[in-house]
């Protein structure tokens, strides 16, 4: 920390390590909320009485509705002073928690995840921008990695931390556990949060929230709906079309308006662009194979879910501890050397998933797990603190929106991907049903291997996604020197 005394919009002093403590706690308890529910899902379906694709939506509206938020957070994050919006999205937050503790049916649960889903889509955003304009750029790596860590570590945390909880507790108390730390967090905020980043007052442009509510909750609506309904359906391509010719719209508006909704002029900067692309490369990659590998150790290997949540887990703890190392290496060399290395340790490790066997050693799945995860921690942070680098001041908060719907659009099509493949080649290679009568174990040992071959099929695809993302990183520049604005020369 430097020495100087850090001071708020007004010019008054505040204590910058306490404020961020309060920022990191409070995220982190709103983003763990995104895989929270993934392992209590069955408890949820007798509980409600409810079908599997019913219970989905408590993750699927959930991300929709974040993904809407996240493009209006640059608007709000420059509307409203950063306190006043954190304490906003806080308190949100904890009344979404609050419906779903107390839900008597599965509707209100439903109703509560999707009132936390609006605090995250703020909460999270408003978290990186406070990042990139409380430390100078020649400390954001360092700054980035610990957003990193409640980025990176959180969602990977989720689902054995509820496997644990749904073991021993009930499902209400993955709710009840973080009602006191978010009220916590909020009476903390009210003292330690200060207004930190400049407003400019833009106006409500309705019409483009209206298009790009629409453009990307039907994309995000349309990629989530092909794990049931499969590429070909009405309704997949419907949402698509829909999502893109809105999203085509919405485009064109923020580029004749004066003073957009959101500033596509990001893209200007190359820099920016490669980062935002490789950004969403690496998600697709990471979050497709973490959705695949706990079907596989699920279904083929009869663990539980909580120990499918257990094997993960080392690897999500090395990403929490790389996060700021990698932050620190970033800021002395730059993102380059970091995201080539990164992407070929990600791609080397995903590889010997594609040839997994049913008795495939479980400590080998957790230490490959494990190195694919340090690789994704040296690209990740490292690769989008280096585009907001290029970026000037004024445009942190359009180019943070910009970046997260990016990654969140890239994880639902790779996770769409991954899954599809997964089926279909699943159900390309099941045996006759005609086989079952006549040699049952002979049908089972089949079964067994078409299942494989589906999830060969789907890592395949994700060291597919590795390469592209491999390749994309030789395009990085080398580290630039820092302008006095805050923003790098392009």
């Amino acid at each position: 920390m430097s020495h100087q005394q850090s001071v708020d919009i007004y010019g008054k002093p505040y204590n910058r390590s306490l404020l961020v403590l309060v920022l990191l706690v409070g995220t982190f308890c709103t983003v763990l909320n995104q895989t929270l529910l993934t392992t209590a899902f069955p408890t949820l379906m007798k509980t409600f009485d409810i079908s599997a694709s019913s219970v989905q939506w408590l993750t699927t509206g959930f991300l929709l509705v974040n993904g809407i938020m996240i493009p209006i957070s640059a608007w709000l994050i420059n509307k409203f002073s950063s306190k006043k919006l954190y304490l906003t999205a806080m308190s949100i937050f904890l009344i979404g928690t609050i419906t779903c503790f107390v839900a008597p049916s599965f509707a209100v649960l439903l109703i509560g995840r999707l009132v936390q889903a609006a605090g995250v889509g703020i909460s999270m955003p408003l978290l990186q921008n406070i990042m990139l304009s409380i430390f100078p750029p020649e400390k954001r790596g360092s700054a980035m990695g610990m957003a990193g860590i409640v980025i990176g570590l959180a969602p990977a945390l989720g689902p054995t931390l509820s496997g644990w909880i749904i073991d021993h507790y009930t499902w209400r108390d993955l709710f009840g556990m973080v009602i006191p730390i978010v009220i916590l967090v909020l009476v903390l905020a009210i003292f330690l949060m200060k207004s930190v980043i400049k407003l400019s007052n833009p106006s409500i442009d309705i019409l483009s929230a209206i298009l790009s509510t629409i453009g990307f909750g039907g994309l995000l609506y349309g990629f989530s709906s092909v794990g049931d309904a499969g590429w070909g359906s009405a309704k997949v391509l419907g949402f698509l079309v829909v999502g893109v010719v809105f999203i085509a719209i919405f485009a064109w508006r923020q580029l004749h308006l004066e003073h957009p909704f959101l500033e596509l002029r990001v893209f200007k900067s190359s820099t920016f662009t490669i980062a935002a692309v490789l950004s969403g490369v690496v998600n697709m990659a990471m979050v497709g194979a973490e959705m695949v590998l706990p079907l596989y150790i699920q279904n083929i290997r009869g663990e539980s879910a909580f120990h499918s949540g257990l094997m993960l887990l080392p690897g999500a703890l090395i990403t929490g501890m790389m996060m700021p190392i990698t932050g620190a290496i970033f800021d002395k060399h730059g993102a380059k050397r970091l995201a080539i290395n990164g992407m070929l340790i990600l791609t080397a490790a995903t590889l010997p998933f594609a040839f997994l066997t049913k008795d495939t050693p479980i400590p080998m799945i957790v230490i490959l797990y494990a190195i694919r995860m340090f690789g994704i921690s040296m690209v990740m942070m490292p690769v989008t603190t280096s585009g907001m680098n290029a970026l000037p001041m004024n445009l942190i908060s359009h180019g943070t929106a910009v970046n997260n719907t990016f990654r969140q659009v890239a994880s639902s099509i790779g996770t769409a991907i991954l899954i599809s493949v997964l089926t279909n080649v699943t159900k390309d290679n099941l045996p006759s049903s005609g086989l079952l009568k006549t040699l049952p174990l002979h049908y089972k040992d089949q079964a067994i291997n078409a299942t494989l071959s589906g999830y060969h099929a789907a890592f395949y695809t994700a060291v597919a996604f590795g390469l592209v993302g491999f390749i994309i990183t030789f395009f990085l520049k080398q580290k630039e020197s820092l302008s006095a604005e805050g923003g790098m020369s392009k």
